[in-house]
């Protein structure tokens, strides 16, 4: 059992405030939870208007899927918002029983 944990940074130029910065994560969090049934949440910057962290966790079978996920999750936030992606952390834990 592979836990998939990624963060990814995104930059919003037009956000100018905290209300539209919310509106903005609060879509893209629950698309990607529809889509993909994982954890998402706004995890770091809470304070600042353009810049956003997500924080993204998931429990796949092997390393494959893992790869796959992440580039399909990546693909999909770069597809669904006009924020920029400024960095991508991506960290996976091993568990055997």
């Amino acid at each position: 059992m592979k836990v998939l944990v990624m963060t990814i940074d995104l930059r919003a130029e037009w956000v100018h405030s905290l209300k539209e910065k919310r509106m903005v994560v609060r879509s893209i969090t629950q698309k990607l939870k529809n889509k993909f049934n994982i954890s998402v949440n706004e995890v770091n910057n809470q304070d600042i208007h353009q810049s956003i962290t997500i924080g993204i966790s998931c429990i796949c079978a092997n390393n494959a899927q893992v790869d796959s996920t992440a580039e399909n999750i990546i693909n999909f936030v770069e597809g669904n918002t006009d924020a920029v992606l400024i960095n991508i952390e991506k960290e996976v834990i091993s568990y055997k029983f």
